[in-house]
C-alpha cells in the first residue's frame, strides 16, 4: 500500500526546470555519442564504396569465415604454451626478448630494415615480439631437458662448417650448440603440442 507522501510524490507535476535539466543531460549525451562515432567511425564502418559502406561486422564475418579456424587455431596453441609454461614457472623477460630481436636483426644485414620486412610480411612490432616471446618460451620449457655432448658438437661442426657464419673456435661451438639445440627442440615440440592439445579440456564454439 503506498503512503501519502509516496503518492504526493508519484502524482506532483514535473517541474519545468527539472525538465530542462533532463533535456540538457539528454542533448550532452546525444553529442558525446555523435563525437564517439565521428572519431571512432572505423568501428561502425570499415570502408565507403561510391556511397555504399561497408560495415566492421560484414568485415569481421568475412575475416572469420576465411581465416577464422587458422587464428583460432593458433590463439589455442599459444595460450597451451602459455598455461604449460606457467605451470613449469617459466619467464620471458622483455630483455630477452629485445636481445633476441637484436640477434635477428644483425642476421638480416645492414641493408634491410627490420620494420620494413614486418610491413612488408603485415606485421607489427608487436606481433614480431609476440612471436619472438613464443619462441623463446617454447625453447625455455623443452630445452631444460635437452643434454648436448661434446661429441655431438664436433659432430656438427665437421657436417656444417662450410655453412657456419661464425669464425673463431669458441665462436663456432656456441653457433653449433645453439643449432644443435633448435634442433632438438624442433624434433620435441610437435609431440609435446600433441600430448598438450590431448591433456588439455577444449570446447569450440566458433563456426
Amino acid at each position: 500500500m503506498i503512503d501519502t507522501k509516496t503518492e504526493d510524490l508519484m502524482s506532483a507535476p514535473v517541474m519545468p526546470g527539472r525538465m530542462k535539466s533532463v533535456r540538457w543531460v539528454l542533448l550532452a549525451l546525444l553529442v558525446l555519442l555523435v563525437g564517439f562515432f565521428l572519431v571512432k567511425k572505423g568501428y561502425v564502418v570499415s570502408a565507403v564504396v561510391n556511397g555504399q559502406p561497408i560495415f566492421r561486422w560484414e568485415l569481421n564475418q568475412n575475416l572469420a569465415s576465411r581465416f577464422g579456424e587458422q587464428t583460432l587455431e593458433s590463439m589455442i596453441t599459444e595460450r597451451l604454451i602459455a598455461d604449460a609454461a606457467q605451470k613449469e614457472g617459466v619467464v620471458v623477460t622483455q630483455a630477452e626478448v629485445d636481445t633476441k630481436v637484436g640477434t635477428i636483426t644483425q642476421t638480416l644485414g645492414p641493408n634491410v630494415n627490420l620494420e620494413e620486412l614486418l610491413k612488408y610480411q603485415g606485421m607489427t612490432r608487436a606481433d614480431f615480439e609476440q612471436q619472438v616471446r613464443l619462441q623463446l618460451t617454447v625453447e625455455k620449457v623443452l630445452g631444460k631437458d635437452v643434454t648436448l655432448t661434446e661429441e655431438e658438437i664436433d659432430v656438427f661442426l665437421k657436417d656444417n662448417k662450410e655453412t657456419m657464419t661464425a669464425t673463431g673456435q669458441a665462436e663456432l661451438r656456441v653457433e653449433a650448440r645453439d643449432a644443435l639445440l633448435s634442433q632438438k627442440i624442433s624434433e620435441k615440440m610437435q609431440p609435446w603440442l600433441t600430448e598438450l592439445r590431448q591433456s588439455a579440456k577444449i570446447t569450440k564454439l566458433f563456426e
